[in-house]
């Protein structure tokens, strides 16, 4: 892989594209991308990006993450039903057959149990049963009719960066307000963490004011694990404020992308972090800088936006 630093736009590349919402770009290659995601990576550490975003080491996943996934697409599935199927017991039937197809299309997740006859299995399952009510208590699925579910949103800012993600949860009003949802299976955070998941909410407000001219009237975080949810109205001044920090964040990851100097930022979150054995603030060695990625370094999966 050439070790050439990255940039948002090449000699005789054309200029901002439209954005994209819902189907892939037509061009063969995908240029670097920022996602939510990955611009939180670099926010907390630099050297974690590099490793997930250029190294692109693997990481293995929690059953709290893969729990998250399959809560997500059960929604999914749930708001594609006829709004008389959107009932709870409908939901709960969704379950196993969700975590059966994710484990047929990867594998590598039933090592997660011990076979299909593993207690602890049943029990996670009866976990994510729970999230479901709790997800019940907040709304009735039945009065609502989203826009899109699983919205895969793309849009060029006039600086060249560009940016890409996935929206839970697109509702449009009768009157034409737009609401983004978002759902966490988590606990509702404090002040550090409500801060972080506000960081995704204003990215996909912004992607979709640029894509569309519509600041979203509200964006709302549905916390499944404790029933909780959190409401924002974003305003133009603070989305174009908002459009300033991504683009630093960017300009910060071109500079490191093309040194290959991702520093370490230590601080409380290297407690749960796959990869202190390579992290110099644990005496650990990093592998050699593989140059700027290719294609694309700005992919988000499921897992990133399970929480």
């Amino acid at each position: 892989m050439a070790d050439t630093p990255p940039s948002t736009r090449t000699p005789g590349q054309p200029g901002p594209s439209t954005a994209t919402t819902g189907t892939a770009t037509t061009s063969t290659s995908r240029r670097p991308a920022l996602s939510p995601s990955r611009a939180s990576d670099f926010k907390q550490c630099p050297l974690l990006y590099r490793f997930r975003a250029v190294d692109r080491i693997p990481e293995a996943p929690s059953k709290a993450q893969v729990r998250g996934t399959v809560v997500h697409s059960v929604l999914e599935q749930l708001f594609a039903l006829p709004a008389a199927e959107r009932v709870r017991e409908r939901a709960h039937e969704l379950l196993a057959p969700t975590w059966r197809g994710l484990v047929a299309e990867q594998p590598e997740l039933g090592e997660l149990f011990d076979g299909a006859d593993d207690p602890q299995l049943d029990s996670w399952l009866e976990s994510a049963s729970g999230l479901l009510d709790s997800y019940f208590a907040l709304e009735d699925p039945q009065r609502l009719e989203p826009e899109s579910c699983e919205l895969r949103v793309e849009t060029e800012l006039e600086s060249g960066v560009l940016l890409r993600g996935f929206i839970d949860r697109v509702d449009v009003a009768p009157t034409g307000e737009v609401r983004l949802v978002d759902y966490k299976t988590g606990a509702a955070p404090r002040e550090v963490g409500e801060a972080k998941a506000l960081f995704q909410m204003k990215f996909y407000a912004l992607v979709l004011w640029r894509t569309r001219g519509e600041i979203p009237r509200q964006l709302l975080l549905m916390y499944l694990r404790d029933g909780q949810s959190l409401a924002y109205t974003p305003d133009e001044a603070e989305l174009r404020r908002f459009e300033r920090t991504l683009e630093a964040i960017w300009q910060a990851i071109q500079r490191a992308g093309n040194t290959g100097d991702f520093r370490a930022s230590p601080g409380k979150l290297c407690q749960w972090c796959d990869h202190q054995q390579r992290c110099p603030e644990f005496g650990g060695t990093p592998p050699p800088y593989p140059g700027w990625p290719e294609p694309d370094p700005g992919v988000e999966t499921a897992l990133d936006r399970a929480d």
